[in-house]
């Protein structure tokens, strides 16, 4: 794996929140990015699916990884997310890339997907605006 890689390691582990749900970087690359994270009984609703919220934080994430991966330090200026389906199985997988950039911001997607027993269901879709942080 390569310095951008490693460097998005870095700031995964200085999220808390992050760290709190057991948010993994799989991948990170120039204009891409791929967060993953394991379901647990306690990120679920009374309905048995993967919370809302959670599917949500996961989307943002990733869709402010890939803007970054082009912008350097930056932040989710806006968002919207499609919740397609429940999300039911054991890991969600968010991946996201760049549509659009410029010098201050990034215009990104994200397709967050639910595994079950290695088979990929497509949960919500979500697209955002990443703005660079002032320097």
């Amino acid at each position: 794996m390569g310095e951008l890689f490693e460097f998005g390691k870095q700031i995964l582990a200085q999220q808390p929140f992050s760290v709190l749900l057991g948010t993994e970087l799989k991948a990170f690359e120039p204009g891409k990015a791929e967060l993953s994270l394991i379901v647990k009984e306690e990120l679920k609703q009374q309905h048995g699916f993967v919370h809302g919220g959670v599917v949500s934080y996961l989307a943002d994430n990733a869709l402010t990884y890939a803007g970054g991966s082009v912008l350097g330090d930056s932040v989710t200026s806006e968002y919207k997310i499609n919740y397609l389906r429940p999300a039911i199985g054991d890991q969600l997988i968010a991946r996201a890339r760049v549509l659009s950039s410029g010098k201050r911001q990034a215009v990104c997607q994200c397709e967050i997907v639910a595994t079950d027993n290695g088979e990929e269901r497509m949960v919500a879709v979500a697209q955002g605006t990443i703005t660079r942080v002032a320097s």
